[in-house]
């Protein structure tokens, strides 16, 4: 079905690439251009400011707000999370080389978290800069995306197929997802404490509960690749079905809604939930999606 309060507002040109989608301390949404190499500040007047990271290769991917009061992204590209204060003013931490960051998230311990894609890492950058790796115990693992718990982060390892804990004291704890190539890539932490995650190669959703008992919810659409996961107040999830074309919702029992975007092919990544509860997602066409509760 198509929601009947979904609206779509222009961003960016459709070559740059919004992917990752984050409310701002300032309220407004913060997103990250892949392709330009860019950063997008939509107001809550629906204006639109962008800056460009004079990088063309630095592949920016996913942002969050940071513990000091800035926007964090991670730099796939060149190996640095980049910060953006909420007046536009740019800086970076270099990461090693081969890092290769994808998600990035602010832990309970007031630091940057992000996970490594090209080095089997997850990493640790205190505001000021300070950077911290921990190895995963295996290698090609492809490590994804992040969700902050009270006590450690929580990682997909894409190709390994598999999720990760990360102590704040860097162990590692790795839980294998049971439906082969999975594919796991999104994840969240709900209000129950429950871990969900998509599996983009098996069209499902799975949940970790919190006594460590996993299961996996298929998509009607099975087809569907999803992509990226946000928890709601309620205890369910809203997710993104990249290749559908449609925003999907479950509940915390696993019953799953789907909704239609207006605009065929609209590729859409990232998602994020204001505190009013309406929800946005990045469409790397180039627009931003609202969805109205």
């Amino acid at each position: 079905m198509t929601h009947p309060r979904i609206r779509e507002i222009p961003v960016a040109e459709s070559g740059a690439g919004p992917y990752g989608i984050a409310v701002g301390p300032d309220g407004a949404l913060w997103l990250t251009l892949v392709h330009a190499g860019g950063i997008a500040r939509v107001g809550a007047d629906g204006d639109v400011r962008t800056w460009s990271l004079d990088a063309p290769d630095s592949r920016p991917l996913i942002i969050t707000p940071g513990p000091d009061g800035a926007l964090w992204f991670s730099r796939s590209g060149d190996d640095r999370l980049g910060r953006i204060a909420t007046d536009g003013g740019l800086s970076a931490v270099t990461l090693p080389a081969g890092t290769g960051p994808c998600g990035v998230v602010t832990g309970a311990d007031g630091a940057l978290w992000y996970a490594g894609m090209n080095s089997d890492t997850v990493g640790r950058v205190t505001p000021d800069g300070a950077v911290t790796t921990f190895p995963l115990p295996m290698t090609g693992a492809f490590a994804s995306m992040l969700a902050a718990g009270p006590d450690a982060v929580w990682c997909t390892l894409n190709q390994a197929n598999a999720i990760a804990r990360v102590g704040t004291d860097g162990s590692v704890d790795v839980r294998p997802v049971p439906t082969e190539r999975a594919a796991p890539v999104g994840i969240t932490v709900a209000a129950d404490g429950a871990v969900w995650f998509v599996e983009i190669g098996a069209g499902q959703l799975g949940r970790i509960a919190p006594d460590g008992r996993i299961d996996e919810f298929p998509l009607p659409d099975r087809a569907a690749r999803p992509h990226a996961i946000v928890a709601d107040p309620a205890g369910g999830v809203w997710y993104t079905e990249w290749g559908a074309n449609r925003i999907g919702h479950a509940d915390a029992a696993g019953s799953i809604t789907t909704f239609d975007l207006p605009t065929a092919g609209s590729e859409p990544h990232g998602l994020t939930l204001a505190a009013d509860g309406t929800l946005w997602a990045a469409l790397e066409t180039g627009h931003v999606a609202r969805l109205t509760p």
